[in-house]
């Protein structure tokens, strides 16, 4: 790990700590899975709303392995493509109590074999039930990671073998778990807080608009 990489963690935890948290309520594995397979392309806030009456109805996997698609649509609107994961929810429900005796399996090739779920989902499995180091890599992880030069590519999966190179494997849960709060609180995609930052200095982005700012002055 280079020095600048240790710098960049330390003011992380410096400023959020090191306490594993996830922003997702749940209280069984199957109940984290499902809520991660509702928060793509949707807020945390909203699925633990949906979720709050969600598991109650459907109180068992069995439930929503026979839970009839239309229903579960209008129960998961809110959350955004709702038809493909009223579907996936359902084929996966069915898949984890057909062959895996209603167990979420901890191997990263089972978890990402089951309808709907991706490296992302399987990575949140892992990392939040089974304390398998993992690098989570959302929308906030990929944009931040490439402001500060920790990961260059767009691909998420790249983006996570790059992540897993530079970082220490202690900080592979715990890194994306900052870097969520980072991003909802000051590097936002769009007009991000860069006066307020603490990570200002290791920020590439934020000094080629410094150097483009400074030449446009010279030039006036």
């Amino acid at each position: 790990m280079t020095k600048r990489t240790r710098e960049i963690l330390g003011l992380l935890d410096e400023v959020y700590g090191t306490e594993y948290k996830c922003y997702l309520n749940y209280e069984t594995p199957w109940q984290l899975l499902i809520a991660t397979m509702l928060s793509a392309q949707c807020t945390d806030a909203r699925v633990n709303l949906v979720t709050e009456t969600l598991f109650k109805k459907y109180d068992s996997l069995e439930k929503f392995a026979d839970a009839d698609v239309k229903e579960l649509e209008q129960d998961i609107h809110s959350t955004g493509f709702y038809h493909s994961k009223a579907k996936n929810i359902i084929a996966c429900a069915k898949r984890l109590v057909e062959d895996y005796n209603g167990e979420v399996p901890k191997e990263l090739d089972r978890l990402t074999s089951l309808a709907g779920v991706g490296r992302k989902t399987a990575n949140v499995i892992r990392g939040n039930i089974f304390h398998e180091p993992s690098v989570v890599v959302d929308t906030h992880v990929k944009r931040i990671s490439g402001r500060l030069g920790l990961a260059k590519s767009d691909d998420p999966v790249k983006v996570e073998q790059e992540l897993m190179k530079v970082l220490p494997k202690d900080h592979w849960i715990l890194y994306n778990i900052q870097i969520i709060t980072f991003g909802r609180q000051i590097c936002f995609a769009r007009n991000p807080k860069c006066e307020e930052c603490f990570l200002q200095k290791y920020c590439l982005e934020y000094k080629e608009r410094k150097k483009k700012s400074h030449g446009n002055l010279c030039g006036d």
